[in-house]
């Protein structure tokens, strides 16, 4: 059977709709996604202006099934009544936001140096501990999430308790530190791998030394891969709940321990719940923005050699 002659007019036509077609269909299927991903983002904004009855009658459309109302925020002292008044759970909460900044940022920053440094050194030179080799020493690094977090909480908690650091901010950046240290490992070794190791070479023989050409040459390359890994590493340890909750009581307990107190006798206060989560979820929202480049370039640099 011959293949159909169209005219010319008729085969751009047809190219063109197709075109379109299969547009519509990629944006369909984006726009859908989006929407699935950030409807629980929506869900819990909108709850927390909503009045006890609209919560449990899943009232979605604000000023439609129901009038928004400052519940939520008025309960953590935020809302425009009472953000120029003293407030002790607005103390609390911004206490306890503290907590997570400085935990969350200083065991993520730690996490990247060392990380790093024992990154390079893994896709760089050869190691021999025992029958282990380079790929061994990876992969021990990796094995260490396979053990899941209650496992390590009697040992960690009797480890704490002798070394005077339960309920201390230090206590949870250390922890913080080793827990995501193998992520940033991987994710920077990748990243070194796919540096050629003759630019190393050219400033080794312009007269710089191994740490001259480290910080020099390689640092700045991999600075999307070390960003990556910093903020896969916040976003970790920002909405850890596990060790903050076992380890801390008062003085450093955390924004996650937080949102989940949020229950009393007469049940759970979804509203203060919603607006405490999006309080908390607010700052990696905006850091992921802004971030966003330097994300994807980071994570799609080690895939491309």
């Amino acid at each position: 059977m011959s293949a159909p002659i169209f005219r010319d007019g008729e085969g751009d036509l047809g190219f063109r709709m197709t075109w379109w077609a299969s547009r519509a269909l990629i944006y369909g299927v984006l726009t859908l996604w989006a929407v699935i991903c950030l409807f629980p983002i929506y869900w819990t904004v909108s709850t927390s202006f909503k009045m006890a009855p609209d919560v449990m009658q899943g009232n979605l459309i604000p000023w439609v099934d129901y009038r928004p109302a400052w519940l939520g925020w008025r309960s953590l002292g935020l809302s425009p009544d009472t953000i120029g008044a003293e407030s002790t759970v607005r103390a609390e909460f911004l206490k306890r936001f503290a907590n997570s900044a400085v935990t969350a940022l200083s065991a993520s920053a730690l996490a990247v140096v060392l990380g790093s440094l024992a990154a390079y050194g893994l896709s760089r030179f050869s190691y021999r501990f025992g029958p282990m080799r380079n790929a061994d020493i990876s992969f021990f690094f990796l094995s260490q999430l396979i053990l899941p977090p209650v496992v390590l909480a009697l040992p960690f908690l009797v480890l704490y308790k002798e070394l005077a650091l339960l309920d201390t901010r230090i206590g949870l950046i250390l922890l913080y530190t080793l827990t995501v240290l193998p992520i940033v490992i991987w994710i920077m070794r990748d990243q070194f791998a796919s540096i050629p190791t003759e630019l190393e070479e050219a400033a080794l023989v312009d007269g710089l030394s191994v740490w001259g050409a480290f910080l020099t040459i390689i640092l700045p390359i991999a600075a999307p891969g070390m960003v990556a890994a910093f903020i896969l590493s916040l976003v970790l340890t920002w909405n850890e709940y596990f060790f903050a909750a076992l380890l801390t009581s008062t003085k450093a307990v955390t924004l996650p321990v937080m949102v989940a107190s949020q229950t009393g006798s007469q049940g759970i206060s979804w509203w203060s719940m919603a607006a405490l989560s999006f309080a908390a979820i607010l700052p990696l929202i905006v850091i992921g923005i802004l971030l966003e480049r330097f994300i994807v370039k980071g994570m799609a640099a080690g895939a491309v050699k």
